[in-house]
């Protein structure tokens, strides 16, 4: 019995789909392994006006900017207002205290005095809001030096939005006490949404913010 031999063009096809299929495999693996780190920048801390603790995660944020005013770091803490739940409840007549309720309990809570803690006016609904809220408040001739207080994963959207819309100087730190993992994020399923909602708002960021916030 003879037995068939691959013509080469049909051999060659095989080794480029081989190819194909191992460099799709080493990007995955590479992305996978690189990417929890990437999103994680933090600038170097100094003397700023104010301490902004954005919205979520409680109470890691707020603890984290109650240290960094003890620390001598800002005089001043602000927070914000996020609309929801609130909004959604109160058109059900539930009545529902928010963040910036509880974010001020936790700063009280840990000695700061209740003088040095804003809460800026204006409800916010998504990140890009919520920088735009805390650039208006900051001088017009960008003389601000603000530290914004987020959590790890958080940290390089809010750096590339505040690019695009802040006012004077932002230093992006990440709460000390936050739990995800860069190295290992894909070992739990919070860690894991955290990485995949944070690529598509950087996309979003980059863009141009094609995308409303919700």
């Amino acid at each position: 019995m003879s037995r068939t031999v691959s013509p080469p063009s049909a051999r060659r096809a095989l080794s480029i789909c081989f190819g194909v299929a191992l460099l799709f495999v080493s990007l995955v693996i590479a992305f996978i392994l690189v990417i929890g780190r990437w999103l994680v920048v933090e600038d170097p801390l100094e003397k700023a006006q104010t301490i902004v603790v954005l919205s979520g995660r409680m109470p890691l944020r707020a603890l984290f900017a109650a240290k960094l005013y003890h620390d001598g770091w800002a005089p001043q803490v602000w927070l914000t207002q996020s609309a929801e739940p609130g909004q959604s409840l109160a058109s059900l007549n539930i009545p529902f205290e928010g963040e910036d309720f509880y974010n001020t309990r936790v700063l009280l809570q840990e000695g700061v005095p209740p003088q040095a803690i804003q809460v800026l006016p204006n409800p916010i609904v998504n990140t890009a809001d919520e920088l735009t809220e805390v650039a208006d408040a900051l001088p017009a001739d960008n003389s601000g030096v603000i530290i914004l207080v987020t959590t790890k994963a958080h940290t390089r959207r809010v750096r590339a939005l505040w690019h695009r819309l802040g006012r004077g100087r932002a230093i992006v730190r990440a709460a000390e006490s936050d739990p995800f993992d860069p190295p290992h994020w894909w070992r739990n399923s919070g860690d894991a949404l955290d990485v995949v909602r944070e690529c598509l708002g950087l996309l979003n960021a980059w863009a141009g913010r094609p995308l409303p916030g919700s």
